[in-house]
């Protein structure tokens, strides 16, 4: 039985990796993207992004990537997978989500089902997408179907990836729930839940990164009290981890990513609009969004136990991605932290081995033997791994520890300086 054509909107971390997918589950993919570079490498087998799945399996199938909008058309799935930022006021941009919707009208093909994995906000579905199909003439449950599976993927994770996530789908219509439960199921080995509205599944999305969000907060504000109190934050959680009820978040110098720092603030918004005010919302983000300053609050204070200023003294910074072991900026507060420092008149020296054309130098030894002082912002496994005699030798006087990853002990038994976030 021939596969349906599915056209994929969106090829970045989320879109790509699903086109993939769908392309080794036997269906005839189309990858439509504006990244000339990016289609080119697509369409050559290799992977634009530095990812295990993708690096393994993308040259195994046939994606036709291009730029040519018309191939819509041909399609009679079409996953919707732009980005959904924030602006600089924390104000969700709905625009790339609004430009693939008019792109799919002006290219349209009856009896289309169209599924919009990006992150939205409930009631984006009802109040904006469906209006702007009915604008053109273009009636749900009659000439289209419409779902929602907000997208899940945790870069870098080897259990959990686009083949085995559990995904939620909502729909307008039960004939397009059931569509997009049947084609998730066929590319999908996780389960798949059916919401009973679009709202819903709008809000599943949202709320899986707000409670994260929420108590990653709570861990980061014990942190900096702990801190006053002389007691080890990470200790503390390791031991309220053997209560079976307790859910150990971990303090860090902040949040990162598109999801856990950018989600809540669509709940935020949305809310506003319905009359009500999302307070504990507001105070998580505030305390988040605060660790970055806070960071280089711990950087001064450690390097006036050592009588150095932070202007003019040279600070390494470990890390620019805001996870361990992937290539991804977005969100990262790697970009915060330095700002900062170079607002208080540090010299930063950037390295991370996923961005060598962002390192200010080719290897790890060499930003140790220029630096004054570390700060290790994103645990990569080339930083977790390095012994804490390397930092003696190359005369490092202070550590600050962003991620709480480095041995405490072993480098403050050599003398050196060391902070972490709650410890």
């Amino acid at each position: 039985m021939k596969k349906e054509k599915v056209c994929v909107v969106g090829l970045g971390y989320v879109g790509l990796p699903l086109a993939v997918q769908a392309a080794l589950r036997g269906y005839e993919v189309y990858g439509l993207d504006r990244d000339e570079s990016k289609i080119k490498k697509i369409n050559s087998g290799k992977s634009p992004i530095k990812e295990e799945f993708l690096h393994d399996n993308l040259s195994k199938v046939d994606i036709h990537a291009t730029t040519d909008e018309s191939i819509i058309k041909k399609c009679d799935i079409v996953l919707v997978c732009v980005p959904t930022p924030i602006d600089e006021k924390f104000f969700p941009d709905l625009g790339p989500v609004k430009g693939a919707v008019e792109m799919i009208i002006k290219n349209f093909k009856k009896g289309q089902l169209i599924v919009i994995e990006s992150t939205i906000n409930p009631g984006v579905c009802e109040e904006i997408i469906e209006p702007i199909f009915a604008q053109s003439g273009l009636k749900v449950g009659r000439d289209y179907e419409m779902a929602h599976c907000p997208e899940r993927i945790d870069p870098g994770n080897k259990k959990w990836n686009v083949t085995n996530l559990p995904r939620v789908v909502g729909s307008f219509t039960k004939k397009g729930l059931n569509q997009a439960k049947k084609f998730y199921e066929s590319i999908i080995d996780g389960e798949i839940c059916a919401m009973n509205s679009i709202r819903e599944a709008e809000a599943t999305k949202i709320i899986e990164n707000s409670f994260r969000d929420v108590n990653i907060a709570f861990v980061n504000e014990l942190a900096k009290s702990f801190d006053k109190m002389g007691i080890d934050l990470v200790s503390v959680i390791k031991g309220a981890s053997s209560k079976f009820s307790f859910m150990p978040h971990w303090p860090s110098c902040g949040v990162g990513g598109h999801c856990i720092p950018v989600d809540p603030y669509y709940l935020i918004e949305r809310a506003k609009l319905s009359g009500f005010d999302h307070e504990f919302l507001k105070i998580a983000r505030k305390i988040n969004n605060s660790m970055p300053e806070y960071t280089v609050e711990l950087l001064q204070d450690a390097l006036n136990k050592v009588k150095l200023p932070l202007n003019g003294t040279t600070i390494g910074v470990l890390g620019l991605s805001y996870k361990a072991n992937v290539d991804d900026l977005r969100e990262t507060p790697a970009l915060k932290i330095i700002d900062k420092i170079e607002e208080h008149g540090g010299k930063v020296l950037k390295f991370d081995p996923y961005f060598p054309e962002m390192s200010d130098a080719k290897t790890i030894e060499t930003i140790l033997k220029k630096s004054d002082a570390i700060v290790v912002v994103t645990n990569h496994k080339e930083f977790v791994e390095i012994k804490p005699e390397i930092f003696k030798k190359a005369r490092i006087q202070v550590i600050v520890d962003g991620k709480n990853c480095l041995d405490k002990e072993a480098i403050e038994k050599l003398k050196i300086v060391y902070k972490g976030i709650g410890r």
